[in-house]
């Protein structure tokens, strides 16, 4: 099992991306640099991408874009055979196919499969281009095939230990559950909360016919497992909605927040554990891109 990250990881991709400003062969075609110009036929896409779903609008909109203006930013690629396999930048990838364009920039790096998986999953995870099934399932892979512990994990995505341990529990819950997830019909705190419930099904069956928020989904998954008589104790010692919008701040961050409410006015508290996350704090309040 591995004890820490493979070197470059957890620094973001422009980093890694800078570090690639050098040729991985000498050869006189390939020695202009970093960037170069690969011919899309020969790019095949990266097995271990994360992301099921992609936005086809969204990839139509890129093209027209990439039509105009070209690719403004390189794929990732590393050397495959007598071709290259994506890396990261498979919605350019996608989209200059559709805008027709014969060759594409790309950065290529001679890096192995176990880092490949962990870069996809990172370029996704730091553009928030994964739902929750997808992310925990890239976490169940990178665990599963490289030997990361869910500690390892958290410092290479920038998430706390427990976002990717809550994650990951989604992966146990019923086909229905997960797909309801994937289509949107319930959200991430909702799946916390059927998680609890001794019949997750039937508990988001019930959410999504009675359009229920996430507390009242928490409160029927305590009734169901504790009884009414407890969770009337617990509901009197704990602001339900303060807990509720805290469990929110967290799913969405990837962090732990501090919610604290006195009298008009309160507090919001957000705990990293790295510079890295602070800086990744910054650039989602700033709305600078990542």
């Amino acid at each position: 099992m591995s004890e820490k990250p493979a070197k470059g990881l957890g620094r973001g991709l422009s980093a890694l991306m800078d570090e690639a400003a050098r040729p991985v062969t000498e050869s006189p075609d390939e020695s202009r640099g970093g960037v170069r110009d690969v011919e899309i036929a020969r790019i095949t896409p990266n097995p271990h991408q994360p992301r099921l779903q992609f936005d086809e609008a969204a990839i139509d909109e890129l093209a027209q874009s990439i039509a105009e203006r070209g690719v403004l930013q390189p794929i990732l690629l590393r050397p495959e055979g007598n071709g290259y396999q994506l890396i990261a930048g498979e919605r350019r990838w996608r989209a200059a196919q559709r805008a027709r364009l014969h060759t594409i920039p790309a950065i290529v790096r001679e890096i192995d499969e176990a880092t490949t998986a962990e870069l996809a999953l990172i370029e996704n995870i730091q553009r928030e281009d994964l739902n929750a099934i997808e992310e925990a399932e890239g976490y169940r892979q990178l665990i599963e095939r490289h030997g990361h512990t869910q500690e390892q994990l958290g410092r290479i995505v920038h998430k706390s230990r427990s976002h990717v341990a809550n994650l990951l529990r989604l992966l146990d819950l019923p086909e229905f559950v997960r797909q309801s997830l994937l289509r949107g019909d319930i959200n991430m705190g909702h799946a916390r909360a059927v998680a609890a419930a001794p019949d997750p099904e039937v508990l988001t069956r019930e959410i999504i016919a009675k359009d229920l928020s996430v507390r009242q989904a928490e409160a029927r998954a305590k009734r169901a497992k504790q009884g009414p008589a407890e969770l009337v104790l617990t509901e009197r010692n704990v602001d339900a909605d303060l807990a509720a919008l805290q469990r929110q701040l967290a799913d969405m961050l990837g962090l732990k927040v501090e919610v604290v409410h006195k009298g008009q006015g309160g507090s919001v508290t957000l705990h990293y554990s790295s510079l890295d996350q602070l800086d990744l704090i910054c650039q989602r309040l700033s709305g600078e891109s990542i």
